[in-house]
């Protein structure tokens, strides 16, 4: 079974591997297999794997529905998981992060999944509005759900990596009581771009606030398979990560392993989020986690040291490189 490790200055102590929910949803794939979304949990669980994030964008509601199904079916006493979902987010270009929408949405939020209590809530991709709403509006809307008795902690999650430092900063100056427990930062702790180490992680830990990390095979480019067609990465990071999966395959190994088992094997980060709803692919997941959280990665003899410089030296060119995402004023 997997460690645990506390989430800053909550209560939770999660898995440093957890279960994203956007597979759930069909996200990444077209249609839900419920049994296999079933089995796929109950793997998740049987390994120790106790924190499972979901949203109601993530498939327009049914990755927060399917979850709902799987957890009833499998009937895990709810004291042995921690859930969490989001608010603001609802389609690709729909967001209302007001305090009536904040409120509806953690209670079908909370009806969809079948629960009377959340662990975690957090502001869906807050680079998409203006970030004074966020602190002056729906985090003190999430405080006073809170206080109801819905859920235990609040988090904000994005991509850019200014926006989470812009709120934390403009609560403190604010001073009213309302503090950020959880930030999730996605895409930005990979073999290709591990900006969070340096520009976020010490900010956060100063804080003591919970760290989740998310995305690392940064949104399906860091595959043998190669990413979706919508993926935004410009065509030099899809050349080189195309080249870094060929290498891979040359080599008898996958890409995906390499990325799984570096983004594990940073102890500074609590928790990272993997999604699949396939049980063959969450089981080779928590092999290369366990491996990285154990062992360490890249252990620099043998093949490990190999396969990880050369894949390293692939990615140079484009080593922490990113894409806009978000409104400008917060990029």
């Amino acid at each position: 079974l997997m460690e645990k490790r506390r989430l800053g200055k909550t209560n939770l102590e999660v898995s440093p591997l957890s279960l994203g929910g956007s597979s759930l949803g069909g996200h990444y794939e077209n249609g839900i297999d419920l049994p296999l979304a079933i089995r796929t949990v109950e793997e998740c669980f049987r390994a120790g794997i106790n924190f499972i994030d979901t949203a109601p964008y993530y498939g327009i509601t049914k990755a927060e529905t399917v979850l709902g199904q799987v957890l009833a079916a499998i009937n895990v006493p709810r004291k042995d998981y921690i859930l969490a979902t989001k608010v603001g987010r609802y389609d690709v270009n729909s967001f209302d992060f007001s305090p009536e929408r904040v409120t509806k949405s953690v209670e079908e939020s909370l009806a969809r999944i079948g629960v009377s209590e959340l662990d975690l809530v957090q502001c869906h991709d807050i680079e998409f509005t203006n970030l004074d709403q966020i602190v002056s509006q729906t985090l003190p809307t999430l405080h006073r759900l809170r206080e109801k008795g819905l859920f235990r902690y609040i988090g904000i999650t994005g991509f850019p990596l200014k926006s989470f430092k812009t709120v934390i900063e403009k609560l403190e100056k604010a001073d009213e009581g309302i503090e950020i427990d959880t930030v999730l930062s996605y895409c930005h702790y990979t073999i290709q771009n591990d900006t969070l180490q340096s520009e976020l992680i010490p900010f956060l830990q100063d804080r003591n606030i919970g760290i989740i990390n998310a995305a690392v095979l940064s949104m399906g480019i860091l595959t043998n398979k190669g990413p979706p067609s919508w993926h935004p990465a410009s065509a030099e990071i899809h050349s080189a990560c195309k080249a870094a999966a060929d290498f891979c395959a040359q080599n008898s190994t996958s890409l995906e392993e390499v990325a799984v088992r570096y983004a594990l094997a940073n102890k500074d980060i609590h928790t990272t989020l993997i999604g699949t709803s396939d049980p063959e692919e969450a089981l080779r997941n928590i092999a290369w986690a366990k491996s990285a959280i154990q062992d360490g990665y890249p252990r620099k003899e043998g093949e490990d040291g190999r396969i990880h410089g050369e894949i390293s030296r692939i990615l140079a060119p484009i080593h922490n490189k990113a894409w806009m995402q978000g409104l400008p004023e917060n990029t």
